[in-house]
């Protein structure tokens, strides 16, 4: 492609000729929008390490992803969510038992997911923590049962012990709302194991999270915080397309918060890392909307998706996989290589 008319994002279907120049310090961010021509020009006339930094990040931008726990980053994935517990915001209690949560695997399999998410623990907003003895409880024989089936299956947990466990029961991914935060063994499992990981971007712990949530620039800091914490598993060598990121929509962030996270989620990109969406009827959609409960948010989902498409991310953590499945077929059948859809970033 021609230097200065636009480039790949992470070698899929859709591209960018803008993008946003965003300059800190610990008090101050500034963003500028800027054709990329214009981009990369001011950039060859800045100092070597301005330069360097600058060209860095386009290439982590457009570089191809390694596959994700043996998915393929060139088209988006769908990851259904099972919640084996009581008090999940969406579907708490409907899969409490052994029966449903494993039927309600399969079918969502069979409809399309790549992956089906298996949680033990509510992470919801003022949930209160359980034991990891009772979350392994929960959990381990829904993943036994589904990974016998030869379904792909993340946990969603922040122990330590549990991610041993559940390795060990036969799941493929840990998916982390604290990003190895939260348990000091967390980060020694998770690169001792070389697991595919999701770390997820979470201001607080889930009991208090959204009772006074600040940011400077909520997508700034985001995203220096996932890059960061990449980099750490990266020194210790945690393989390379191992590592997904996932903002954390909801998760200590008040609604124009997410909202700027949305409009811009497509510059998680320049961590090189997979890009996972998980606003499957979250809350901010009632609010933007008319209040509807949960399971009728479908509509604010699958535009959530969508519009995260088109900027590129590759993972969509959704509770309605057939729905989505749809959407995203439709979106990929007009977003081909002939014709890429181009997004600012």
């Amino acid at each position: 492609m021609r230097t200065g008319a636009a480039r790949q994002i992470a070698g899929g279907t859709v591209a960018f000729s803008a993008c946003m120049v965003v300059l800190a310090n610990h008090a101050r961010v500034v963003r500028s929008a800027a054709p990329l021509a214009d981009v990369e020009a001011w950039l060859a006339g800045e100092a070597p390490a301005l330069r360097a930094a600058g060209a860095s990040r386009l290439e982590l931008i457009g570089r191809p992803r390694a596959d994700f726990a043996g998915l393929g980053m060139d088209r988006p994935r769908v990851i259904g969510v099972v919640n084996v517990t009581p008090d999940s915001f969406s579907d708490g209690g409907d899969r409490l038992e052994l029966r449903a949560a494993v039927d309600a695997g399969l079918e969502m399999a069979a409809a399309g997911a790549d992956m089906i998410d298996v949680g033990g623990e509510s992470t919801r907003p003022g949930a209160a923590p359980v034991s990891p003895d009772l979350e392994c409880a929960r959990v381990l024989p829904v993943v036994e049962a589904l990974a016998d089936r030869g379904v792909r299956v993340s946990v969603d947990t922040r122990r330590a012990a549990v991610m041993t466990a559940v390795l060990r029961a036969g799941a493929s991914v840990i998916n982390d709302v604290s990003a190895l935060g939260c348990d000091p063994e967390a980060l020694p499992v998770v690169a001792g194991t070389r697991c595919p990981v999701v770390l997820m971007h979470m201001q607080g712990r889930p009991a208090t999270m959204q009772r006074r949530p600040r940011y400077v620039d909520a997508p700034y800091e985001v995203f220096r915080f996932l890059d960061a914490r990449a980099r750490e598993l990266a020194a210790l060598g945690h393989p390379e397309g191992a590592v997904a990121v996932d903002p954390g929509i909801g998760f200590g962030k008040r609604d124009r918060h997410n909202a700027a996270i949305l409009a811009r989620i497509g510059s998680l990109h320049a961590t090189g890392c997979p890009v996972v969406l998980g606003a499957s009827r979250k809350s901010f959609i009632a609010r933007a909307s008319k209040g509807e409960p949960p399971k009728t948010r479908l509509a604010g989902s699958i535009a959530a998706v969508t519009a995260s498409a088109l900027q590129g991310v590759q993972l969509f953590r959704v509770h309605d996989v057939a729905e989505t499945c749809q959407a995203l077929s439709v979106l990929g059948s007009f977003l081909r290589p002939a014709g890429r859809q181009q997004a600012d970033l």
